[in-house]
């Protein structure tokens, strides 16, 4: 089977646990205004890359990935769910811990058994949630949130562990009152591992400048650590209320 492959990355260290092989496929049809990766949107374009091809290109690097795996980013893997499960299901069959760095956009409940079948051989889930409000979402993705929140839903349902992210944009996501919602959503996800805050950059600018494609936040600071810590405490506030809530509806 092949997949429309735009690069690999060898020695991975932020795209879940350990040192990684990351393999970025392409196309996704989000449109988020901080995309750092606007070269990985146009689909069925790229390198054609077999599931073999791949795995040999981990295999030739698996000595130095410490305590790792393959993760696979995009784009949004997920355009390509059948080549995903197709390397996911061959990489168990060599022990290799699996990783998916997802939107979550394209889930739909109607194709819950191509979701199951992919879920048997993934390990972990790192789940973007770019806005827990669906109309400031569909500002800042063109897409509407609700598959996304329904994905991770859904993971919880299976207990498929899962590693959430969410980017802090001065102006657009790094305000209090989505920050406590988003916490107060994530408090119902009993099978949440970590969540990652991370401050808005502009290093991908140089890449649309290159595509010749107009940059929307041109004229937003970048996120500093300091912001990024404060929305994490106010996310967490969320969070332990709605575990507190819970706790309080089950008697205990």
């Amino acid at each position: 089977m092949e997949g429309f492959v735009h690069s690999t990355e060898s020695f991975g260290t932020v795209d879940g646990p350990g040192i990684r092989f990351v393999v970025f496929l392409q196309g996704c049809p989000l449109r988020c205004q901080y995309c750092h990766n606007p070269d990985t949107w146009q689909f069925h374009i790229g390198e054609k890359r077999t599931v073999e091809s791949l795995l040999e290109e981990y295999d030739g690097l698996k000595e130095f990935l410490k305590s790792g795996g393959i993760t696979v980013t995009g784009g949004e893997p997920l355009v390509q769910m059948e080549f995903v499960t197709e390397l996911f299901r061959e990489a168990k069959k060599r022990g290799i811990h699996t990783c998916l760095d997802s939107s979550g956009v394209l889930f739909r409940e109607s194709r819950r058994r191509e979701y199951d079948e992919l879920m048997q051989y993934t390990d972990l889930v790192m789940l973007d949630i770019k806005h827990i409000d669906d109309e400031e979402h569909k500002k800042l993705t063109g897409q509407s949130n609700q598959h996304i929140l329904e994905f991770a839903e859904y993971l919880r349902d299976i207990g498929k562990d899962v590693w959430i992210r969410h980017v802090v944009v001065p102006g657009l996501t790094l305000k209090e009152e989505p920050l406590h919602r988003l916490g107060y959503f994530l408090g119902g996800l009993t099978n949440l591992k970590a969540l990652d805050v991370l401050p808005y950059h502009t290093m991908g600018i140089v890449k649309y400048e290159q595509l010749k494609i107009d940059y929307p936040l041109k004229d937003v600071e970048p996120a500093t650590k300091e912001q990024a810590v404060w929305a994490k405490n106010i996310i967490f506030q969320g969070l332990k209320e709605r575990i507190q809530d819970d706790m309080k509806r089950e008697g205990k």
